[in-house]
């Protein structure tokens, strides 16, 4: 399998496409001022106790108060308390952990307020982002990263993926890794380890290490409710978990980025620093690889997947339903029915898997596939959903096929679901259902560039428009292009762009800056 990442920097947000042999089955988006992101490591306050849900409010600057419930405070948490208020009380010297004793575990079915205490300070970890109208969800069980193992302080178990299935090699790994961590830190051994090096493990073992003794001596210095441990950015964390032998390439659009991902592909896999490249030409990198046009096909509310066939997926608060329907699809007569609803069931199938994937869809997932009587097809349709979602690296549970033909799965959610709005809104009438005639928008275009040009002094800056309207603008000779370089600047470049409806611009100056003319105001 040929696998790339394409990773497009704006000045907003940075959007990060996975494609396995040229299909798009990833995609995040990432706010370039994002804060709360999994992983953060927060000093907070215990704002209110609940004890009829087991759980506390913490304020860690978030607008609504984050969750953190008792079985969400680790077996160790004495342990964290105890190094917290110790590194509170004499700001002239940090606690070292490995000199510490580690307290006994706390009950587990104990209760919230005979650990916590309104307004209490506490060192907390954000298990889950904000979603929808919730606050974040807390852990107070602190765990770092990496690639090949997550440490986590206060522990001094060493515990080995179970997808590593060796006797010989986990033997081999939790040896090895009992020999070279530090005292009271346990760690998890990641399934990418298998067959790894001592030095890699070391070295990275060393990297999580330095990580806790860099930013957690912040604690003393910084006024709480503050942030004391940012995770990696969505870019190097995403790589960090699908990062493997098959990536063939990594296009980035922005130095900076570009710079940042080599220097991590470095440290991890030298041998392929050389996949990361820059991209450097003008047509938008997105539309380049032909994820632009994926988008706008697979995000919709109607998804088709293959000869009519298509799915409806909808979404409640509670459930994400997605309907199996076979459309026009031509139906082979001596095949039969059943034969052709298992033929549309298993194509369906590879696309609902590639869809929960893309969309990242958790909670519960109820599937409505086409009726099948046989149970050999109803079985082979289950170990079908099971092979195309052995990748996916959200814990799932697929339950077999119901009486009725549905299909049930969970799905663990940590972040918000990805949601691409697929419609576009008329940018000329902005929805009001009247425009001017089309043929005089490159006249509307003109004007704008006269005035980009003579009343603003912007002689160098890109216009994007639909390729459509750029091929209408570059044909003939001379052509509209031509014209209007020659009459106003030299400097202006005009950009196919697939991401704009058919009658939309937009302006940017030689900084990918955008320059903002709207299409309603009239410019004299």
């Amino acid at each position: 399998m040929n696998s790339e990442l394409v990773v497009d920097v704006q000045s907003q947000e940075i959007s990060i496409a996975v494609l396995e042999d040229k299909k798009l089955v990833e995609l995040q988006k990432e706010a370039r001022d994002i804060s709360f992101a999994v992983g953060n490591i927060y000093a907070g306050k215990v704002k209110k106790l609940m004890p009829g849900l087991n759980a506390a409010f913490i304020d860690i600057g978030y607008k609504k108060d984050a969750f953190l419930h008792y079985l969400d405070l680790g077996p160790q948490f004495k342990s964290v308390d105890k190094f917290f208020k110790q590194a509170l009380s004499d700001t002239k010297r940090f606690p070292l952990i490995p000199k510490m004793p580690l307290e006994t575990d706390i009950d587990k079915d104990g209760s919230i307020s005979d650990v916590l205490k309104v307004g209490q300070e506490i060192l907390v970890q954000i298990a889950k982002e904000p979603i929808s109208t919730k606050g974040p969800r807390l852990t107070s069980e602190l765990s770092f990263a990496g690639r090949f193992l997550v440490l986590i302080p206060f522990n001094d178990k060493v515990s080995i993926s179970q997808k590593i299935k060796s006797k010989e090699e986990r033997a081999r790994l939790r040896q090895l890794i009992q020999s070279i961590k530090p005292k009271n830190f346990g760690v998890i051994v990641r399934t990418v380890a298998e067959g790894k090096k001592v030095i890699e493990l070391d070295n990275e073992l060393k990297t999580l290490v330095k990580r806790w003794e860099d930013n957690l001596p912040k604690i003393q210095r910084e006024k709480l409710p503050t942030l004391i441990y940012e995770e990696t950015g969505r870019i190097v964390g995403l790589l960090r978990d699908v990062f493997n032998p098959s990536f063939q390439a990594i296009h980035v659009n922005d130095k900076e980025v570009h710079n940042q991902i080599r220097d991590y592909i470095s440290i991890i896999d030298p041998e392929k620093r050389d996949i990361v490249k820059l991209y450097t030409d003008e047509l938008p990198i997105f539309d380049s690889f032909a994820v632009t046009k994926q988008v706008k096909a697979l995000f919709g509310k109607t998804v088709t997947f293959r000869n009519g066939a298509y799915l409806i997926i909808e979404h409640t608060e509670a459930l994400h339903v997605i309907d199996v329907n076979s459309g026009n699809r031509s139906k082979n007569k001596e095949a039969g029915q059943e034969n052709n609803a298992w033929e549309v069931n298993s194509a369906a199938a590879e696309e609902v898997a590639r869809q929960l994937r893309l969309r990242d869809l958790g909670g519960i997932i109820v599937i409505d596939f086409i009726d099948m009587s046989e149970g050999e097809h109803r079985s082979k349709l289950i170990a079908r959903m099971q092979e195309l979602m052995a990748n996916d690296r959200a814990k799932h549970n697929i339950l077999p096929l119901s009486k009725f033909g549905l299909m049930q799965i969970t799905r663990q959610r940590v972040r918000p679901e990805m949601v691409v709005d697929t419609t576009e809104i008329c940018p000329t009438c902005f929805g009001k259902g009247e425009i001017k005639p089309s043929i005089l928008f490159t006249d509307s275009l003109r004007s704008k560039i006269s005035y980009l040009v003579q009343k603003l002094n912007v002689k160098k800056f890109t216009l994007h428009v639909h390729p459509y309207v750029a091929a209408f603008i570059d044909k003939g000779f001379p052509s509209l292009k031509s014209r209007w370089k020659w009459k106003y600047s030299f400097g202006m470049k005009i950009i196919p762009d697939q991401s704009l409806a058919f009658l939309e611009y937009r302006f940017f100056d030689q900084n990918k800056e955008e320059i903002d003319l709207k299409q309603e105001i009239e410019l004299k």
